[in-house]
């Protein structure tokens, strides 16, 4: 009997944490093949070229599809979702998965999913339910949700909204979030061993901030400049900035954030990647994270780190209550870093609402039982249970 092949499409360094323990499940079962494809940003020398991380954790790379322009505006962006869904075509053509696995909402992952749906490969998509009107990634979302046939969710709240969008509860799975396995699995630095790698003492208060474009805001950059004004009134601070993504005008932040790093090298750091052990181990041992990335809302506070979060880029998503939210005003930035220096965590039901870490076995489970014998479905319009 022939393994049934799980193709993973990864193009950013945080997509490949949350899939790597799901990557390793399918790679040592016996009944399954594992192939990858790497993309977007993994593939640039401007953020790392962080496909070679892949291959120094024991994964075969099979296939390469180079997207991304030197632009990052809405044009240059649209322009690379068409290069990527001409390259998806061809590697999956080659390839020939049984099932493809995608995660979240980024284009990269709307172009394969585009190549896959019209090439007639089921789709097996983790994260989708989920609501975040301050950027284009909620439409792409949705709409890889309505090109898939398995639906892997992080919460109840997920799963029913993915039902409501039409498709069938048997599909549907609640599966918890996966970047949880990897706070409860990988070995984390200690804060020595942190300061060495980072090449930085971690003077407290300790400020990790990542901070990505607004695309559905009144400007890209919505949040950086007041971001950084803010920062100032916190000069005793150690401050560890990781890039912007590759978003329209990501290049934009990068350059503005690289400017203020620049004034203050003793206590400020840009990095293009952390990996995942070197984020989550300074995520731990931060006093707060700072910006809009989806990472303050589901990692840090299981790790026991308030957020301030900033804007709309997550306005809709679940959250706990370490969340604090404000606009993109320094002022407000100020006092929502305040007000999270001083957060003291308490009962964990409050804020550990992404499941309990074992979203891999759960995934991989469905991934090797579930029948398939067409990729055609109804719409489904029946009682949500």
């Amino acid at each position: 009997m022939s393994k049934r092949k799980i193709c993973v499409v990864t193009g950013t360094r945080a997509e490949y944490g949350l899939l790597y323990w799901l990557m390793k499940g399918i790679q040592s079962d016996s009944d399954l093949e594992l192939q990858i494809i790497v993309t977007g940003m993994h593939l640039s020398p401007e953020f790392g070229l962080t496909y070679k991380h892949i291959e120094e954790d024991g994964f075969v790379i099979n296939e390469k599809v180079e997207m991304l322009l030197s632009s990052d505006t809405a044009i240059g962006i649209t322009k690379a979702l068409g290069l990527g869904t001409i390259g998806f075509a061809d590697s999956l053509n080659r390839l020939k998965p049984d099932i493809l696995v995608l995660l979240g909402d980024r284009f990269e992952i709307l172009a394969a999913a585009q190549a896959a749906m019209i090439g007639r490969i089921p789709i097996a998509h983790i994260h989708g339910g989920e609501v975040t009107y301050g950027a284009y990634d909620d439409s792409i979302r949705h709409s890889i949700t309505k090109m898939s046939y398995i639906h892997f969710v992080t919460t109840e709240v997920h799963r029913k909204r993915v039902i409501r969008l039409g498709e069938h509860p048997s599909r549907v799975y609640n599966v918890g979030a996966p970047g949880i396995e990897n706070i409860l699995k990988l070995p984390l630095l200690s804060k020595k061993q942190l300061e060495q790698s980072l090449g930085i003492n971690l003077e407290r208060p300790v400020f990790l901030i990542t901070h990505h474009p607004t695309t559905l805001g009144s400007s890209p950059i919505e949040g950086t400049e007041e971001l950084l004004e803010a920062l100032n009134h916190f000069s005793e601070a150690t401050m560890i900035f990781t890039k912007a993504n590759a978003d329209d005008h990501g290049r934009t932040i990068n350059y503005l954030i690289s400017k203020y790093v620049s004034k203050d090298p003793n206590r400020r750091k840009l990095f293009d990647s952390l990996g995942q052990v070197k984020y989550l181990s300074l995520l731990k041992y931060a006093d707060v994270i700072i910006g809009n990335s989806s990472s303050g809302l589901i990692e840090a506070p299981y790790l026991k780190t308030p957020t301030v979060n900033i804007g709309d880029r997550q306005r809709g998503r679940v959250r706990p209550h370490s969340v604090f939210d404000c606009r993109p005003e320094p002022n407000e930035i100020v006092n929502a870093i305040k007000k999270a220096l001083h957060y003291q965590f308490k009962e964990e039901h409050r804020y550990r609402i992404f499941g309990n870490g074992d979203t891999s076995i759960k995934i991989l489970e469905v991934l090797k039982n579930i029948e398939i014998s067409s990729v055609a479905k109804e719409f489904y319009d029946g009682e949500i249970v």
